[in-house]
């Protein structure tokens, strides 16, 4: 039943700036799924919202009810510099289309909340002037910076800050979200989170459960083993490895390369295929062949790595160590739980992956440690996510009195799973106390907890 109130909107605004893959999108588009889901009915009010994204071909993913996407020009790093992926323009003509048009959209949408990935001011600044004169006509919007809990090496994360602004980033923005289970890693704790932001942190546990698919796939591929690469244009040499792999018998592997891969190197892929390796640019549903497959080996992008998670599918991951070595920090602390295996991606052949896939295939205490595993970790971050925007949501509301603001000094947790010890700080905040034990040891190259 829809039980909003039509006559006051709820606007939100999600935006993402897509250089790299898709996961920022898809991120954002998990968000916008659970805020659609659940929003009006918390709030009493219609829900209507904007995705903005650099990558086109996200409008290929089902948007959700009462959001529509707003798709700027892309970009691309080349030479440690952002360039057109599309356009034949220079950069800072790029720059001043994409931030026309954001701009122009946000004056006219006015919304009132508006949750950036990642980067606080976009890529070059091209958020700083559509979101100050945002907040020049419309004070009581509020801002919200969404953060993957992995950003970078600490040091390199400082340097990033510094350039962008720390008190920039204070005066702007009202909470940052960091989507990440605190206690197997803890950007403020690491240096990763400049110390001036604790009182604007909310941790809301990984984006994994609650995840929408259709589970329909392609049922001729069953009994299947899957390799994602996600956008795919930093997966050739994963891909490649991974497809020319030996496969159990009886067994088909599906490889997805990823619409972002170029085709020369697609071919590549193909070309060293096995007999029962099917090579493929992309797949309707990805959560859908995820949660089917019988094994999965994929990279360890944020978005990739939550969607696993919300699954029992045995997973083992091949992190990418740069341009960031995100992906390696988020492989390793995930590994000391159990919950994946993991390979350090010198040490990733088609015979190691092969070998996996073997074990992963025919042994189902690996899928059942990873499954105990996975119910251990806070993957309720969707749910939190719904729970703190209604907060912010009440701000708006013209029909109540604001609440009042939360002390500053509180930084905000959750809860996790049931089962999972907690307490409660003097604020009355609860927090996840668990201290997750490191289980794992190495066998051709692959760290993963002992079954």
């Amino acid at each position: 039943m829809d039980t909003a109130d039509h006559s006051q909107e709820l606007r939100i605004a999600l935006y993402s700036h897509d250089s790299l893959g898709l996961g920022h999108t898809r991120r954002n588009l998990a968000i916008a799924q659970a805020l659609s889901d659940a929003l009006p009915e918390l709030t009493g009010r219609k829900l209507s919202g904007l995705l903005i994204t650099g990558e086109r071909t996200a409008t290929s993913y089902r948007c959700p009810k009462g959001f529509d996407w707003l798709v700027v020009p892309g970009i691309r790093k080349k030479s440690g510099r952002y360039e057109a992926r599309h356009l034949g323009v220079k950069s800072e003509r790029l720059f001043d289309i994409r931030s026309s048009v954001i701009g122009g959209a946000l004056d006219a949408f006015r919304p009132h909340i508006v949750i950036v990935d990642r980067h606080p001011f976009g890529i070059d600044g091209e958020l700083i002037k559509p979101l100050r004169e945002l907040k020049a006509v419309k004070p009581e919007t509020t801002f919200v910076l969404g953060l993957r809990e992995v950003l970078d090496a600490p040091e390199v994360a400082a340097e990033e800050w510094k350039r962008v602004g720390v008190e920039s980033v204070t005066d702007l923005f009202d909470r940052v979200w960091v989507y990440g289970d605190r206690d197997i890693h803890d950007p403020l704790a690491t240096g990763e989170l400049p110390a001036e932001f604790a009182p604007m942190v909310d941790y809301t546990g990984l984006l994994s459960s609650g995840r929408k698919f259709s589970g329909r796939h392609n049922a001729t591929i069953k009994p299947f083993v899957l390799t994602m690469l996600g956008g795919g244009s930093d997966g050739v040499n994963v891909a490649k490895a991974a497809a020319a792999a030996p496969v159990p018998a009886g067994v088909q592997h599906l490889v997805v390369t990823g619409p972002q891969m170029p085709s020369a190197e697609r071919h590549e892929v193909e070309a060293v295929a096995g007999p029962s390796t099917k090579v493929t640019n992309k797949v309707s549903d990805g959560m859908s062949y995820v949660a089917s497959a019988d094994a999965v080996v994929s990279m360890a992008g944020y978005n990739t790595v939550a969607e696993t998670l919300s699954t029992d599918t045995p997973a083992l991951l091949v992190p990418r160590t740069t341009p960031r070595t995100e992906q390696i920090i988020r492989a390793r602390g995930l590994g000391e739980t159990g919950a994946i295996d993991w390979v350090d991606p010198s040490e990733a052949t088609s015979e190691t992956i092969g070998q996996w896939l073997a074990e992963a295939v025919a042994n189902p205490a690996i899928r059942e440690k990873q499954r105990a595993a996975r119910e251990e970790l806070g993957l309720n971050g969707l749910d939190r996510v719904v729970d703190l925007a209604a907060d912010l949501a009440w701000l708006t509301d013209k029909s109540v009195a604001p609440l009042p603001v939360p002390d500053a000094n509180i930084v905000a947790g959750y809860s996790s799973n049931a089962g999972i010890a907690a307490d409660a700080d003097p604020a009355g905040v609860t927090r996840n106390a668990v201290t997750v034990p490191a289980h794992s040891f190495e066998a051709a190259g692959v760290n993963h907890a002992a079954v």
